[in-house]
């Protein structure tokens, strides 16, 4: 049996239609940047993660970067995030001339470890950017308590969570600015890159409207030095198509995620632990498993698609040479890259999917 890690096709199938009508509908307009399908996006990724605006750019990436270019965070700044993520969201930091100040995770969750925080502030130091990995939030009470006592923002990467909780608050709407991506991998995956930042603040929304489009307003003009940051309208389309089936999607993943708890109950792999006060989308299910690389080279063997989130922790990749880590900085991070193993969750994926997957990982875990 073949077993993808990711099926898009199978997601796209019973969409067809509608999305090749709304995808003509934009070319016979030739309104492809902006518009009235960003605007409308705009507004519900804004009502579904509690915050008062949302303005759509061009990539998960660039939503990171223009949030930390509004707080005007640059060169002799410091920004505490975590190791253990996308590159994109030290490399944002690195590319307004800010340094990034790592610190290690919590070994259960993989999400940043609010205890280590304080301990990394210094004068320099501007703002947090936690990461909701896999689709679960941080613990951001503690880390909100911590940004409010030393006068920093918080910027939440939540690229791999829309529609994720945290004691019933939506992720993005918690800090200063929330960030999403709409890669084609994420829950709610448009046709190409696009992304959407999350605030309710009105001056950040103001300022970062004319920082997505070069810093101009009106036109030519321009008060801001800002970038190409701009969503086009044919993403925000195929994303209105998909939307109303993002809580479905969600919900079947949780489902996919029960089968494989149980599945693997009493066995020697180690499944995901989901703090009892959020609630998951499962962008990711990821275990750990004795000799992974063994494993992955069972799964491939067997037709299971599988994938390592992340094989290097950022404080060693060699572009952050610079910063000074070594390895053993962040030891939690380090052995979680080593034995992190992504396992199909898809919502599509059928129960004999998911039996013969469990089956496999069993196998080669035993």
């Amino acid at each position: 049996m073949q077993v993808p890690l990711l099926d898009l096709k199978a997601q796209f199938a019973p969409l067809k239609d509608e999305t090749l009508r709304v995808v003509a509908e934009v070319l016979e307009s030739q309104a492809c940047i902006g518009g009235p399908r960003v605007a409308e996006l705009e507004r519900k990724i804004a009502e579904l993660s509690g915050a008062r605006f949302g303005i759509g750019v061009s990539s998960g990436t660039d939503a990171i970067l223009a949030a930390l270019m509004a707080l005007g965070i640059g060169p002799g700044d410091e920004v505490i995030t975590t190791p253990f993520t996308f590159f994109a969201t030290a490399g944002c930091i690195v590319r307004t001339g800010a340094t990034p100040v790592f610190v290690d995770i919590d070994e259960r969750t993989y999400n940043m470890d609010p205890a280590l925080i304080e301990d990394a502030i210094t004068p320099r130091t501007k703002a947090i950017v936690p990461v909701h990995l896999y689709g679960q939030c941080c613990q951001m009470d503690p880390i909100l308590t911590i940004a409010d006592v030393h006068g920093l923002a918080v910027i939440e990467d939540a690229a791999q969570a829309i529609g994720a909780t945290y004691k019933g608050r939506a992720a993005g709407s918690m800090g200063a600015m929330g960030c999403f991506s709409f890669y084609p991998t994420k829950n709610l995956g448009g046709a190409g890159d696009g992304g959407m930042i999350v605030t309710g603040d009105e001056t950040l929304k103001e300022v970062l409207m004319v920082l997505r489009d070069h810093g101009a307003r009106p036109k030519y003009y321009h008060s801001l030095i800002g970038g190409n940051f701009r969503l086009d309208a044919l993403q925000a389309a195929v994303l209105l198509v998909k939307l109303p089936h993002l809580e479905a999607w969600s919900a079947a993943r949780r489902r996919n995620a029960a089968f494989y708890d149980k599945a693997f109950a009493g066995s020697n792999v180690v499944t995901p632990r989901i703090d009892e006060r959020c609630v998951s989308i499962y962008n990711q299910y990821v275990i750990r498993v004795p000799r992974r690389d063994e494993a992955i080279a069972h799964l491939k063997a067997a037709g299971v698609g599988t994938e390592v989130y992340y094989p290097v922790p950022l404080h060693l990749q060699k572009c952050f040479a610079g910063l000074g880590y070594e390895e053993g900085a962040f030891p939690v991070s380090e052995k979680a890259a080593r034995e992190v193993l992504a396992l199909p969750i898809y919502p599509e994926l059928t129960e004999e999917m998911l039996g013969y997957v469990a089956e496999q990982v069993r196998a080669v875990a035993e």
